[in-house]
């Protein structure tokens, strides 16, 4: 593809954007900027040593920011290239258009297993050893890929897609676009158990799990469903791999949990909540909207919405760190405060 034709894709192109084709070179692929070749398109965000960061760069055309000494070095390199204000989502949309994404047909294999009680939509695709139970609903255009497993009571919306080994338990909803990785669980039994005198006695789960529109969840994650009422993931959230989301737990609109996050049951998250990887979250701990949690923080309580908290239990993220500066000094000062004392006495 060539550069000029790349660009027509993007878009934050505009007539007035800067560029320089620089013999409209032919891309076959991308790479990091540090491992591009001749070829590849690559990127540069906006940020400290732009300029270092562009010497020796071996690709053949970039997204960068509008810097004029950038613009004019990467000339001056012989690089076809486009200024933009967001380099990394042209570099997103540019991914899309050099390695399109190749759908498999409608269909059910051979070795599928779909009872005939099941609803299967229009254009789906189930994949090999995929099996889908009675009283399930595939929604028009998902794919199954092979060994995808659906219980029954499960309903997938439109246009989803379950990637290989993931599992939906029954009372899984799924509402149009959500992506599940593979491995990944969706409404398994959430850890209900209730004390007696001779042990553990059960709590049935009979509750939903509602991923609403354009939900991702990564690999070998696990989204629990609860005793009654519902555990819902709200709209374009994002869920990495390996994270637990326990039963009950409520989470807003474009959240993004990091690897490794554990969210106990009840927990509430608002919009646009940010948990960073091994960050734990507490029952029925409620974290405000725009939150951010840095990475192995324990949220015992509530946090308000907007505030950045760090550290076990997790702190605003100012003091922690003001703590963090502290904590190599704890010997000097413990030694300090003996003298100190013995002083005294």
């Amino acid at each position: 593809m060539r550069f000029s034709d790349l660009l027509i894709q993007l878009g934050e192109l505009q007539e007035s954007t800067p560029r320089h084709l620089a013999g409209d070179p032919e891309l076959s692929g991308a790479a990091a900027l540090d491992q591009a070749a001749t070829g590849q398109l690559s990127f540069l965000e906006p940020g400290h040593a732009l300029a270092a960061a562009l010497a020796g760069c071996g690709a053949s055309a970039l997204l960068i920011p509008p810097d004029p000494e950038l613009q004019q070095q990467a000339t001056d390199q012989g690089l076809a290239w486009v200024a933009l204000a967001n380099p990394r989502l042209a570099f997103a949309e540019a991914l899309d258009a050099l390695y399109p994404r190749q759908r498999p047909p409608a269909g059910i294999h051979a070795s599928a297993v779909v009872d005939p009680g099941a609803a299967i939509g229009p254009g789906v695709h189930i994949g090999a050893h995929g099996v889908v139970a009675a009283g399930s609903r595939i929604g028009a255009g998902s794919i199954l890929h092979p060994g995808v497993v659906i219980y029954g009571d499960v309903e997938v919306g439109e246009g989803c897609e379950l990637h290989a080994g993931a599992v939906l338990h029954p009372g899984s909803r799924l509402a149009a676009g959500c992506v599940v990785h593979s491995n990944a669980v969706v409404g398994s039994e959430g850890f209900g158990f209730v004390p007696t005198a001779s042990g553990w006695r059960k709590m049935p789960q009979t509750g939903l799990v509602v991923l609403e529109e354009g939900v991702e969840v990564g690999c070998g994650s696990t989204i629990d469903r609860p005793s009654v009422g519902e555990t819902r993931i709200g709209a374009g959230t994002k869920i990495d791999n390996l994270v637990h989301i326990g039963h009950g737990v409520v989470t807003g609109r474009g959240c993004a949990l990091a690897a490794q996050v554990g969210i106990a049951g009840g927990a509430r998250l608002g919009n646009g909540v940010i948990l960073a990887g091994q960050v734990g979250v507490a029952n029925r701990a409620t974290i405000g909207d725009r939150a951010i949690a840095s990475s192995k923080s324990g949220i015992h309580g509530d946090v308000a919405a907007g505030e950045v908290v760090s550290g076990y239990p997790a702190i605003p993220n100012r003091l922690w760190l003001r703590c963090s500066a502290v904590f190599n000094k704890l010997p000097d000062m413990a030694r300090s405060l003996r003298q100190l004392k013995n002083q005294g006495e």
